[in-house]
């Protein structure tokens, strides 16, 4: 077996040295493969220019039976496979070398070549002869992708990248309120690349594409009957179409069949100013078209030469007899077929004659393939002018031509600047045309705007004040209306359908607290100081609440607040005429007086807790209150401790009265009032009250209150007050069955009683009221609380002074025998 394996590979390597010595020994050859492509157009010179240009809309088509070669294909259109061979073609030649090995290195045929139409086929190209460094100069192909200089770095072209195109066409959509649209693209690099970017920006402004479908001119009628279907089906009104003028004429034709109309168009300069589209749309399908076109342009000279086409009748060239013969529908072979009927002469008169040759409907697309051709002798001429000039010689080759054509930066006669950007593209212009229907089925394009993709975004489309034809054969004021859902009212918010992209959508009421207006998408909060209105479109400052002089509460409270004030008054007037009479005296008429007071001045703070509250309310309202209080139970106090003392001294041998004389008394008050001013002086210098709006208890209404700061220094003015309280209390209680006609200690007992029972349940009622009612109930504890000291306190002996003088007696004082 090895020695088997061993004679198979031994053959193999003789063998594999038999072929390799067979190919040297032969004598190299640099030749074209397959069939020549003969220029159409040829003349020589020292500096040679190729051109690749398109003339027909498609192929003829043959079915191959494989029995013999094919046939090469017939016709000069925008077949991929067709341009690389003729450009190749361009640059060897077509001749057959038999040279040395460096016959393949010998230089370009031509130095630069101006073509291709369309951006497949620029594509291809520009691949094959890129890294020849061969310029290749488009005056057609807009495909974003041929700015990408790694792929084709010899690709320059006149006309603007589609990359412009497409965000304009996507603002334009966006200017006339469409976010609903349809498109259509050609299956190729120019229709694919193009429609990516606008779907892409499309996306960022909000528009949504109900459908995007891609079609070639040769596809099936199955394929294409698909795409109408698909058409008829949408509920947009906008279709976006990329595509060339030959594709366009696909859809023509089956929308013509279906009989669409009245969809509004928005179109790609691919076919957009294209006048034989316009003519051929004989069911005015495309009626108010708008879209982008390359901006008009002037040739001097051009159409005087165009319209002489006299001397190419002696060229002898197919192309010139076909051209010929298909404009003036005639024929030199005087071969009659159904749609030629006359007999081309040589001498028919071209001025009238009517189509997009006579009219200069293709003066743009000429115009740049006049300024291709003028970067390149512009180019040449900055070589052969250093090469004059300049120490070093520069070789006439294609790198150096691309590198000098780069730089290149002049104007043409007719004043437009020519130059090339980094990547190869010249700046981005475009004039929006509208299509409008004349008399006689005409279809002028109308200038209606401008896009220039060099000034600022908000300054880059402008359109002009012109009338604007729409599908519907309508003015500018009515147009068209293509939304998935109609904008949502004001109040409203938008909830995306289901499955559904997100210009669909469903209009929901906005939340309470929640507002929208015209410009809003969905719901917004409002501040925290407002709420919304009741239809949810504007927020609305929140009604401010506190207890006010104006209500009703806080009007009765204050009719209170002063009654208490007038009665303390008028007791205070009783007690002052009647200031000698027994009564008066018996009840230590000092204190009596500085009781009087204070219980007017607690009437009175009543008020200072009525109102919008300010930092000095707030302040004054808690600090008044404590300390008038304070003041006005150490009187209460002071007068139950005089009861006790005056019973311990009528005990025979006691003389406490002498420790608890008028100084004392005087001094207690002050030293009981003193200890709750200095309270009152550490709050309000540690952590004072303060104005604050509260938004927490109501969801539309904002409380305004006083916040107690320091919540101890609060209960430490109200527990001194308590405590006060129930020490007068507990000494009032001892002394209420001590002997004597007329005991204070038992009317001071039944004062505080009111006064516990009134503050004791003040606690939970103000924790527990909201807002403004809070301080109702403060006010309604400070006015009960003093009624209860006036009114136990004072008016029984009031009673007696006016309707009992005869009890007003120190022998009724006393207890003895005083009358009936």
């Amino acid at each position: 077996m090895t020695s088997t394996k061993l004679t198979k590979q031994g053959w193999a390597l003789i063998h594999l040295l038999f072929v390799a010595s067979f190919i040297v020994a032969e004598e190299p050859e640099c030749r074209q493969r397959g069939d020549p492509e003969n220029p159409q157009l040829v003349k020589d010179g020292d500096i040679m220019l190729g051109g690749v240009f398109s003339f027909h809309n498609n192929w003829k088509e043959k079915q191959e039976t494989y029995l013999h070669k094919p046939l090469p294909l017939q016709c000069t259109c925008g077949s991929i496979a067709r341009s690389v061979r003729v450009a190749l073609a361009l640059v060897n030649g077509n001749e057959i070398v038999t040279s040395p090995l460096n016959a393949c290195l010998r230089p370009a045929h031509v130095q630069a070549i101006m073509g291709e139409t369309s951006s497949s086929p620029s594509t291809a190209i520009a691949t094959s002869i890129g890294p020849f460094h061969i310029p290749l100069i488009s005056h057609f192909s807009t495909c974003a992708c041929l700015s990408d200089k790694t792929k084709y770095p010899s690709f320059l072209r006149t006309i603007p990248s589609d990359y412009y195109q497409s965000r304009a066409l996507a603002h334009l959509v966006k200017h006339f309120g469409w976010t609903w649209v349809g498109a259509v693209r050609t299956n190729d690099d120019y229709g694919n690349n193009g429609m990516a970017t606008f779907t892409e920006t499309a996306q960022q402004l909000g528009i949504c594409l109900e459908y995007s479908v891609s079609f070639f001119r040769t596809d099936s009628s199955y394929k294409i009957q698909k795409i109408m279907d698909i058409i008829k089906a949408s509920t947009s009104k906008v279709i976006v179409a990329f595509v060339s003028h030959m594709d366009l004429d696909v859809l023509l034709q089956e929308f013509s069949k279906s009989n669409l109309t009245g969809y509004q168009w928005v179109g790609s300069e691919g076919w957009i100013f294209d006048s034989q589209t316009a003519t051929r749309d004989k069911n005015h399908i495309l009626d108010g078209a708008i879209g982008l076109s390359i901006p008009k342009a002037h040739v001097s000279g051009l159409k005087k030469f165009m319209l002489d086409v006299k001397p190419l009748n002696s060229s002898n060239n197919d192309l010139f007899t076909e051209f010929y013969e298909a404009l003036f529908n005639c024929n030199f072979k005087q071969i009659q077929l159904e749609e030629i009927q006359t007999e081309c002469t040589g001498h028919e008169d071209l001025t009238g004659v009517e189509n997009s040759f006579t009219d200069m409907s293709l003066m743009p697309i000429l115009y740049n393939v006049y300024k291709g051709v003028y970067a390149v002798a512009h180019a040449l001429h900055d070589i052969l002018e250093c090469n004059k000039t300049c120490s070093n010689k520069v070789k006439l080759n294609p790198f150096t031509i691309l590198q000098h054509i780069q730089k290149i930066h002049f104007k043409t006669k007719e004043g437009h600047e020519v130059y090339f950007n980094e990547n190869g593209d010249p700046a981005a212009k475009y004039e929006i045309i509208n299509w409008q229907l004349k008399v006689n089925d005409y279809v002028e394009f109308v200038t209606v705007g401008l896009y220039d993709a060099m000034l600022p975004a908000d300054k880059q489309m402008s359109l002009q004040n012109k009338s604007l034809i729409w599908a519907n054969q309508s003015l500018q004021l009515q147009v068209p209306v293509s939304v998935c859902s109609e904008k949502c009212p004001p109040g409203t918010r938008k909830v995306l359908q289901k499955g559904k992209p997100v210009c669909c959508y469903d209009c929901v009421r906005c939340a309470e607290g929640e507002m929208s207006n015209n410009t809003s998408i969905t719901c917004v909060k409002c501040p925290p100081e407002f709420w919304s209105n009741e239809k949810r479109n504007a927020c609305i400052k929140k009604e401010e609440l506190f207890l006010s002089y104006q209500e009703i509460m806080g009007a009765l409270l204050t009719v209170a607040s002063l009654f208490g004030t007038c009665l303390t008054a008028a007791v205070a007037v009783i007690f002052f005429r009647y200031r000698k009479t027994p009564l008066v005296r018996a009840n230590n008429s000092e204190l009596s007086f500085l009781l009087l007071f204070s219980l007017t001045l607690c009437f009175l703070c009543s008020l200072t807790f009525i109102g919008r509250p300010s930092e000095w309310s707030c302040m004054l309202r808690h600090t008044a209150f404590g300390i008038t209080f304070v003041l006005c139970i150490s009187c209460v106090l002071g007068k139950t401790i005089v009861v006790l003392m005056a019973f311990k001294a009528l005990l025979p041998g006691n003389k406490v009265m002498k420790l608890f004389g008028p100084t004392q008394q005087r001094l207690s008050v002050l030293t009981f009032t003193f200890i709750q001013v200095i309270i009152c002086i550490l709050w309000l210098t540690i952590s004072p009250p303060f104005p604050m709006k509260n938004l927490k208890e109501y969801k539309d209404k904002i409380i305004l209150e006083c916040a107690l700061g320091s919540d101890v220094g609060f209960w430490s003015v109200i527990g001194y007050i308590g405590l006060l309280a129930m020490l007068c209390f507990i000494f009032a209680f001892l002394a209420r069955k001590l002997p004597d006609n007329f005991n204070e200690a038992k009317l001071i007992t039944f004062s505080m009683l009111i006064f516990c029972a009134v503050w004791i349940t003040f606690i939970p009622a103000y924790v527990s009221s909201p807002g403004k009612f809070s301080v109702a109930v403060e006010i309604f504890a400070i006015l009960a609380s003093s009624f209860g000291l006036l009114i136990c306190i004072f008016i029984p002996k009031c009673y007696i002074i006016l309707l009992k003088p005869n009890k007003n007696t120190k022998k009724n004082m006393m207890g003895k025998g005083a009358p009936k």
